[in-house]
């Protein structure tokens, strides 16, 4: 591959701004029960969604009106559960159905939350009832938490949220390719974000814009960094 052929990685920082939350049928209900917490009938919740489908950015949002923190599932044991719950009023357990769980942690960072009067946000791909939870009173616990869930991408969604994504890699997209694109390519969150990624990547390579040729290239499999552009 050429030096012109080479992508440079200048990296991306998505927004995650309240207004950059783009509020569709399909997160209507999840945004606005995120963004409630006083409407809760207890102090925890989870928020379940595909990947890619704003989970982080809801989670975010939250943490940061109620001055608090993120952390991952992986960071909650046993002795680091009321640590965590003493330094901020509220937390956000990121990821809770993926990778090895301390479900003793977890209980006691459940318990403990109520105890020290704490809001939790727990948020997974799935919900609860789906986790391989073994321990008895931790799923318990799980079960009785009220769910927010994100579902399934429409059109419009899927158009603005390539619009958000491209801008976050400060590229401008025409509305020809975003068309072209929610017509062919897979309809959920997760592939509207590699499409971006692998176009991105793809201009640069080449670089060019991004334009419908270069998009059905990338659709069809035919991108292989030749610099030029089909019919």
């Amino acid at each position: 591959m050429s030096e012109a052929q080479l992508p440079l990685a200048f990296g991306h920082v998505p927004s995650l701004a309240a207004d950059d939350f783009l509020v569709a049928p399909c997160n209507a209900e999840a945004h606005a029960w995120v963004g409630a917490p006083g409407r809760w009938p207890g102090p925890a919740s989870v928020l379940c969604g595909p990947a890619q489908s704003g989970k982080t950015h809801l989670a975010h949002l939250f943490a940061r009106d109620g001055g608090g923190r993120l952390v991952s599932a992986a960071e909650v044991t046993e002795g680091s559960s009321r640590p965590l719950l003493e330094s901020v009023p509220v937390l956000v357990v990121e990821d809770c159905d993926r990778g090895p769980l301390d479900e003793v942690g977890l209980f006691h960072l459940i318990n403990q939350g109520r105890e020290l009067g704490r809001l939790l946000l727990l948020t997974a791909r799935l919900p609860p009832a789906t986790w391989a939870v073994r321990l008895p009173d931790l799923r318990s616990r799980l079960l009785a938490m009220p769910v927010a869930a994100i579902g399934a991408p429409d059109d419009a969604l899927l158009a603005a949220l390539l619009v958000k994504l491209f801008d976050d890699r400060q590229l401008r997209i025409g509305e020809d390719v975003v068309h072209f694109l929610i017509g062919r390519m897979e309809r959920s969150f997760a592939a509207c974000a590699r499409m971006v990624e692998r176009l991105d990547n793809a201009a640069l390579a080449s670089r060019r814009a991004v334009t419908v040729p270069l998009a059905r290239r990338i659709l069809e499999g035919e991108d292989h960094g030749s610099g030029t552009e089909g019919p």
